[in-house]
């Protein structure tokens, strides 16, 4: 039931095709534990903070990322895919968008620098002029980080990243929590993001094999930001569009209402962040050398949807069930007004893992063009929602971005029936099983709620429900995914446990 028969045919495929689909697999491996465990590191220290700091001081630095999230789009999003996008892409590449990129970010954070006085003005925050200049100084290492980022993916060199990205949480994480204790306030959440970047960056230093050289080509950077500055403005308008909201609630609300917004936002985005971002960064190289090969590609697209799917969809709906006994433990009641934030976010990210496998493979077919456009058709649909729903109250502002979601996965469905022949049918078709039973389970563990236990059993309970029936019912089913998955876990296991028996014998 629910079986592929493409699964079958490439384990039968050849030695190239099998060569490519483990280093994948190795690299997803890799991915996914990075994001994993740094977002779980992330978050137990972020909830530790959380009970040290007040909901006013996250609403406030909540509203400074969005400025230099702005900013980053010019420095992070774009320039390095078009290094991995290019298969020859040489030391002059890199070297050469390095230094374009850090002589990029330096004019930006000047630009910074002198709108702060006029932000703070607009938002009626003194305070927040000292914040945003310092903050701001991420920009440059986010150029370096950038392109370090880039080499490391373009030789799947994942393992690398795990170490880099485990290093600044902890160090950060620790040094924000130490500062909260005594007393810093905010700046000890500016000095978590600062930290990070900045071990971030040394960690990739002397872990990976790239270093810039004295080499500089115009040429080799108008190739590139040709292609990149279409990544750029793309995810520009991605970005602006996702933080138009945050900007909209702390100039028409409160910096307390913006800080329930994002605490909301916050748990479903660390599990989406684990899956889909760790999936999506290995699956552009993946596709990338494949684009030749429409077949493939194809193959490739449906197996990333149909797996980050089988993942996200229990994530995403157990967590809308299980969200008030969830903030109560974790938080306390002082974050009980995040939860109505929390699950409209799940439906959010509920569209995500379809979105995200059509639009990599829309890039990696080199279609920069259609991905602005889309991306333009999309937002102004999404503008239009946020402007009818902005002056009613924040939970129509939060709903009109889930709305905003499913118009979105929509638009983002359409074209690849055309670049590679997968139908808008066919993914709902592929999405179905995961969906249905994720809607099962999400029903069965809701009941419990209604109970008078206390919140940490009711919270308890929920969990190793809703395991149990996903986890059994998938075994039962041979749902698709889990088959997959099943095997690939099984194969790796198989392989280590060979390398550990020869290494014995020897």
């Amino acid at each position: 039931m629910f079986k592929n028969k493409n699964y079958r045919m490439l384990s039968e495929g050849s030695v190239e095709d099998n060569s490519r689909t483990n280093k994948v697999f190795s690299g997803v491996f890799w991915a996914f534990s990075e994001r994993l465990i740094s977002q779980g590191v992330s978050f137990v220290l972020s909830i530790v903070l959380a009970r040290l700091l007040m909901p006013s001081e996250y609403g406030l630095i909540a509203l400074v990322l969005v400025f230099t999230n702005l900013a980053n789009v010019f420095v992070a999003n774009g320039l390095g895919d078009t290094l991995i996008q290019k298969k020859d892409a040489d030391e002059t590449d890199f070297s050469s968008l390095f230094y374009f990129s850090l002589i990029l970010s330096i004019g930006l954070y000047m630009t910074m620098f002198l709108l702060a006085p006029y932000i703070a003005v607009f938002y009626n925050h003194p305070d927040l002029v000292s914040v945003l200049r310092v903050i701001a100084l991420i920009l440059p290492l986010s150029s370096i980080i950038t392109i370090q980022q880039a080499y490391v993916s373009k030789k799947m060199l994942f393992k690398k990243m795990f170490f880099a990205t485990i290093g600044g949480t902890v160090a950060s994480g620790s040094i924000g929590i130490v500062m909260a204790y005594y007393g810093f306030g905010i700046w000890a959440l500016v000095a978590q993001y600062l930290i990070n970047a900045v071990v971030n960056t040394i960690v990739l230093f002397f872990i990976a094999h790239w270093r810039p050289r004295l080499l500089f080509s115009t040429s080799s950077v108008k190739q590139l930001v040709g292609f990149g500055w279409k990544l750029v403005a793309a995810n520009f308008i991605n970005t602006f569009y996702s933080e138009l909201r945050s900007l909209m609630i702390g100039k028409l609300y409160t910096t307390t209402a913006l800080a329930y917004y994002n605490r909301g936002n916050q748990f479903p985005t660390l599990l989406i962040m684990s899956i889909d971002s760790a999936v999506g960064r290995v699956l552009f190289p993946a596709m990338a050398e494949v684009n030749n090969d429409i077949g493939h590609l194809k193959y490739v697209t449906r197996r990333s949807m149909k797996t980050t799917a089988y993942l996200i969809f229990p994530l995403m709906i157990g967590l809308m069930c299980i969200a008030p006994s969830l903030i109560i433990v974790l938080l306390t009641p002082k974050w009980i007004s995040a939860v109505p934030f929390l699950q409209i976010c799940c439906l959010f990210w509920l569209f995500q893992p379809i979105q995200t496998a059509n639009w990599q493979a829309i890039k990696a077919l080199g279609r920069s063009d259609m991905l602005v456009k889309l991306e333009i058709m999309k937002k102004v649909i999404g503008v239009s929602l946020l402007l009818l729903s902005m002056n009613i109250s924040v939970y129509a502002i939060a709903l009109s971005n889930a709305v905003f979601a499913g118009i979105s996965m929509l638009i983002n469905m359409m074209p690849n029936k055309k670049l590679m022949n997968y139908s808008m049918g066919e993914q709902f078709r592929d999405l179905a099983p995961s969906l249905f039973l994720s809607l099962v389970m999400g029903g069965a563990i809701y009941t419990i709620s209604w109970t008078s236990l206390p919140a940490i059993s009711i919270l308890s309970l929920q969990i190793l429900c809703g395991a149990v029936i996903y986890a059994g019912a998938s075994h039962v089913f041979k749902l698709d995914s889990y088959v997959y998955l099943s095997s690939m876990l099984t194969t790796r296991l198989r392989r280590r446990r060979a390398i550990v028996a020869s290494t014995v014998s020897d």
